[in-house]
């Protein structure tokens, strides 16, 4: 992974265009070939970035960039869309490389991992006439835990979490997009699902087009005791 914390103006070109004017940010370029735009603020969520695959070019500025200042210019082309981020650096404070090595990737708790499973085994759930396609379906920003298909053949991708909030509507988000850009996935719609959801998160995967699914655990288990119950 390289580093590089520089004064630098972005421009987002593609289904919508986008522009960030000049400040200090830090610029992460991934082995996977993502580059992600952060500011110091706003969380872990960059402020414009290109998923893989994508191609990273370094170029002198021209004549005219050069009298404003810039010192390289930067573009990463997405391989398979017209998307395209050009970064102009101004100064370059910082540039440094690591290498990660293989990430075990994340590994839940006992309940998201349980949930997960009975979804899975319990997949009727999402609705009638659904079926499972795979757990733990790989993107290139990381695993959607359960992608499934509804009775007409649309594909289905459940985020599960044990309390539902903000950042996890936000975590599904992003894989939406990514997997809308597949056309033989496309379209995907997004099933948000857990024991709990924070208002403002069902609110705002609603405003999405989310669908919200509360899950029972504990009849999902089969420990439900129904004849003991009030109500």
């Amino acid at each position: 992974m390289r580093l590089v914390i520089a004064r630098c103006s972005v421009n987002y070109e593609g289904r919508l265009r986008a522009h960030l004017p000049q400040a200090t940010r830090l610029l992460m370029v991934k082995a996977d070939g993502a580059v992600l735009v952060h500011s110091d603020g706003g969380s872990y969520k960059p402020l414009n970035w290109m998923s893989p695959p994508a191609t990273l070019r370094t170029a002198e500025p021209s004549e005219e960039l050069a009298a404003e200042g810039v010192t390289q210019v930067w573009t990463v082309q997405a391989a398979k869309t017209d998307d395209r981020l050009v970064v102009h650096l101004f100064e370059i404070l910082h540039d440094s490389a690591h290498e990660l090595g293989v990430d075990p990737g994340l590994v839940k708790d006992g309940v998201e991992a349980d949930l997960q499973r009975l979804l899975a085994e319990q997949i009727e759930l999402l609705g009638a006439g659904h079926s499972l396609v795979r757990r733990e379906h790989m993107t290139a920003i990381g695993p959607v835990d359960i992608l499934a298909r509804d009775a007409g053949g649309a594909t289905i991708a459940v985020e599960l979490k044990r309390r539902g909030d903000i950042d996890g509507v936000e975590q599904l988000t992003r894989y939406l997009e990514l997997m809308n850009r597949d056309p033989l996935l496309a379209p995907v719609r997004g099933v948000f699902a857990a024991q709990q959801i924070k208002p403002q998160a069902r609110t705002l995967a609603e405003d999405r087009g989310i669908r919200c699914l509360i899950l029972d655990y504990d009849a999902m288990r089969g420990v439900d005791d129904a004849d003991s119950r009030l109500f």
